[in-house]
């Protein structure tokens, strides 16, 4: 991405951001101007959290990258988050659901394998479910009983996978297998104590150099990689004594250059980063709530 152009080619750049104001709106990256709002009538409360833990998790909608369906049947999938578990083809007029992965504890986060036959499944009793969608077959690990699992992500290299949970943690394993009808092996790599506070979120960048997580130490931190040493620290902390807290770090995304993020946060905005200072580009200003989860597409599209 060119920060000061906001575009690749003829193709313009996608950022799409979502909150609690019950708005969708569309953005010009380089400009922070909003193009386009859309109004969503769902959204989430936290009256009823439980003290000590994290809210509910925003109701998610993820539609697949997939070309073809795993089984070869060239059907995308939706997958829709939340016990139980199920993907749906988009390409019937009518939702059709394809299979059901039933879990004992409401689902937080999913993550297709780049070989797109696998789904990582995190849920609230911190447990991570590997299915196998050629097979239906699935394996289970528990990194802490009991804590939240908020987010799971597979670099773009299939060379390793991160979760964050509620304590903060985060777990990055090394990938092996998941070719043909081999299945995916994890082997641990390593545990960061990432935050002090809720882990919300976690993404490895496209070139596969970089993990980023997000918390509500109102932070978003980024790792490198090659030793998982930090890199960046990312903080919305107000340097004003009076003003305690500007909310949560919810989500992220990178550039397709791997040398910016965006970011959004509780305190209704959402933010372009440079990774490598922490330098704030832009400011996406306009929804009148918390932004809590964002889309962000500056790749040439083929």
């Amino acid at each position: 991405m060119n920060a000061a152009q906001g575009t690749v080619g003829s193709d313009p750049v996608i950022l799409a951001t979502a909150g609690y104001d019950h708005t969708v709106r569309f953005w010009q990256a380089h400009s922070g101007i909003c193009t386009r709002t859309v109004q969503h009538q769902d959204s989430v409360s936290f009256t009823g959290a439980r003290r000590g833990r994290p809210p509910p998790p925003a109701p998610a909608l993820w539609v697949s990258p997939l070309q073809q369906h795993p089984r070869g049947g060239g059907a995308d999938c939706t997958l829709l988050k939340h016990a139980p578990f199920a993907p749906f083809c988009c390409r019937s007029r009518n939702l059709q659901c394809q299979r059901i992965f039933q879990v004992n504890a409401p689902i937080n986060c999913v993550c297709l394998h780049p070989n797109q036959a696998e789904l990582i499944v995190g849920d609230q009793s911190g447990a991570i479910h590997i299915w196998d969608l050629k097979t239906d077959h699935n394996e289970q690990l528990i990194p802490e009983p009991e804590v939240s699992v908020n987010s799971v992500h597979i670099d773009p290299d299939a060379s390793y996978m991160a979760a964050v949970n509620s304590s903060g943690n985060c777990y990055v394993w090394n990938l092996t297998g998941g070719i043909g009808e081999e299945v995916t092996q994890l082997i641990p790599k390593t545990k960061i104590p990432a935050h002090n506070r809720y882990a919300l979120q976690c993404k490895f960048s496209p070139d596969s150099t970089l993990l980023a997580t997000c918390s509500a130490d109102q932070t978003c931190k980024i790792w490198r990689t090659s030793n998982f040493s930090l890199m960046t620290e990312l903080s919305i902390k107000s340097n004003n004594p009076g003003e305690t807290s500007r909310g949560w770090m919810w989500d992220c995304a990178f550039s397709g250059d791997s040398q910016y993020i965006v970011t959004a946060s509780s305190d209704n905005l959402a933010r372009l980063w440079c990774v490598e200072t922490g330098e704030i580009k832009r400011e996406y200003s306009g929804h009148q709530k918390a932004v809590v989860c964002l889309a962000f597409n500056d790749s040439v599209l083929g």
